[in-house]
């Protein structure tokens, strides 16, 4: 089976190489080098990386131009793979592949459509989440779907989840390939009764706040990343949060306990207890280091 892959991020990685594995990849499409880090070096896109190791094609592109759909007509490909690419594909690519154009969608469809299906599923704690191989069409992801795989949320923060689900999603996509180009797939449309939209993650949602419940500030932490860290200030200092629990400890909102190298943040209806942190300018530590450097009576903590 000939196929093109279309993907960016670390999460589109695991399906480029199954998809090397089990098919003829004849080209893969991402995004251009972006600057990254505090060198401000150009560096790849994780599948760029992946490809030019295996030995595969690459054409960087933000767009679909003439020249790109020169090069996708010329792969002459069965069906065309997409996973996290991060591009809108124009008419003319969705009909290009006799097989047409499936997603490795991060969600169990209809189910949390757009660009933030797992930070999403963490912050509404959902038990369960998945993905789902589906049709690429006009709205956003608003095609139906052959396949669906589910896994457990638990206390996996959004990098371990994305690991998993993109491990899953690319067993998923070998394994329902081949029905897909001849034909026998089983699509079933979205119902739109369900539908819930997982727009971007914006910084302020995952900000901690001693007005909340300790639950839904133990969740902003899970879901928090790089992008949209979970942060507050405790003691007059920025802090970001990288690991917490609900506590035990009975802390009055606001308020900060400090005890045997353990940390708690006062919520509304409880504590936060905090496992890990990065103080601003400093590097990530456990608990017990930073608790040794919080000292005095009557500290505070608000949000950042």
């Amino acid at each position: 089976m000939r196929v093109v892959f279309m993907g960016t991020p670390e999460f589109a990685v695991p399906s480029l190489e199954r998809l090397a594995e089990t098919c003829d990849v004849a080209l893969v499409l991402t995004r251009p080098d972006a600057v990254r880090g505090r060198g401000r070096a150009l560096v790849p896109s994780p599948v760029k990386a992946r490809a030019l190791e295996l030995g595969l094609p690459v054409v960087e592109t933000s767009r679909i131009t003439p020249e790109v759909a020169d090069a996708l007509r010329a792969a002459a490909a069965d069906v065309f793979c997409v996973a996290a690419y991060g591009c809108i594909l124009p008419d003319e690519v969705l009909a290009m592949a006799p097989g047409g154009c499936v997603n490795v969608h991060a969600s169990l469809l209809p189910r949390w459509r757009g660009a933030a299906p797992i930070q999403r599923a963490i912050l509404a704690g959902d038990e369960e989440t998945g993905v789902s191989i589906m049709r690429i069409g006009h709205g956003v992801d608003t095609g139906a779907y052959c396949a669906q795989a589910s896994v457990t949320v638990g206390e996996k923060d959004t990098e371990a989840l994305a690991a998993e689900l993109a491990r899953v999603g690319a067993g998923l996509l070998v394994e329902t390939l081949p029905s897909v180009v001849d034909g026998t797939a089983v699509w079933v449309e979205q119902d739109e009764a369900l539908v819930t939209h997982a727009a971007k993650i914006e910084k302020r949602e995952l900000m901690l706040d001693p007005a909340d419940g300790a639950c839904a500030n133990a969740l902003r932490v899970q879901a928090s990343g790089d992008t949209a860290p979970a942060r507050c200030v405790v003691a007059g200092r920025g802090v970001r949060v990288c690991a917490a629990r609900v506590g035990e400890k009975d802390v009055a909102p606001g308020g900060v306990a400090v005890g045997r190298g353990r940390v708690w943040l006062g919520c509304a209806d409880g504590s936060l207890e905090v496992l890990r942190v990065k103080p601003d300018g400093k590097r990530e530590m456990e608990a017990s280091a930073w608790a040794a450097g919080l000292r005095g009576d009557g500290l505070t903590w608000g949000r950042a």
